[in-house]
């Protein structure tokens, strides 16, 4: 579990953070938390889908079927994707509540590397009279609106739970010559949404779970991804072993169309 330090005059007056410049923090993480606000473009570059938690459904993007796996970060740590999760792009920061209270409190993972001596080429966190510096204050803004689309996206979420719409998901995983299935993940039961009375419909419509379920059902086309990412791993780790570590040519996915190129 990732430890979080609350950042405070006290403690980081003489420090100074540095920008992520890669995603290699994020190689294993399977399934990546979203916001119904980044959904229109997830769906496009990712599947989505649901995991089942103590407190109910969460909404994630799904970057690999198996566990401790990240498809979409190169072994050079570039992002292969068209869309960044707004999860990853506020790393090494983080809003977590205050103990005994409901307030939610900015902190830092020290353990990412990034924070260092204030001697040291970075962005300060606070000025000489000890306030925020404006480029904290933009992460504060940052995470306090993502923040905000985490509560509406998770009451649209409970709806379509409540609804009895959030089913287990069949999905299949093939490896080598055997084929596996992956337990865990959830999706919109599209034939129980169609078949929804009027005022189901419209009460699930002011939740905003429409917009998650529609999204969600668009975004399950995006297996394909995942299976050809999948692909240009086996591809990679097999050059690497007959290269014995020589280096690779930088690869993505093309925005156009989706498929992959070479650079």
């Amino acid at each position: 579990m990732t430890e979080l330090t609350a950042i405070t005059p006290e403690r980081h007056a003489k420090k100074a953070w540095k920008r992520v410049t890669d995603n290699a923090f994020a190689a294993e993480e399977t399934v990546i938390p979203l916001v119904g606000a980044e959904l229109s473009k997830t769906a496009l570059a990712m599947p989505t889908g649901f995991i089942k938690q103590e407190v109910g459904y969460q909404l994630v993007a799904i970057t690999s079927l198996q566990p401790g796996t990240n498809l979409y970060v190169a072994p050079d740590g570039k992002w292969l994707g068209t869309y960044i999760p707004a999860a990853l792009r506020s790393y090494p920061f983080k809003l977590a509540q205050q103990e005994s209270s409901d307030k939610l409190i900015l902190c830092i993972n020290e353990a990412s590397g990034l924070v260092v001596d204030s001697d040291e080429e970075g962005n300060a966190f606070f000025d000489d009279q000890k306030e925020p510096t404006q480029g904290l204050k933009d992460i504060i803004n940052f995470l306090t609106e993502v923040e905000a689309n985490r509560t509406v996206t998770q009451r649209a979420v409970n709806a379509l739970a409540d609804a009895g719409l959030i089913t287990p998901w069949a999905i299949n995983l093939k490896q080598g010559e055997e084929v596996v299935p992956v337990n865990g993940l959830f999706h919109v039961d599209e034939a129980a949404l169609n078949a929804l009375d009027g005022d189901a419909f419209l009460a699930l419509r002011k939740a905003g779970g429409l917009a998650v379920a529609y999204a969600q059902l668009l975004s399950m086309g995006q297996l394909a991804v995942l299976e050809r990412l999948g692909e240009l791993r086996g591809q990679i780790l097999e050059q690497q072993t007959a290269n014995s570590g020589a280096a690779l040519g930088g690869f993505s996915l093309a925005e156009d169309n989706g498929s992959l190129t070479f650079d």
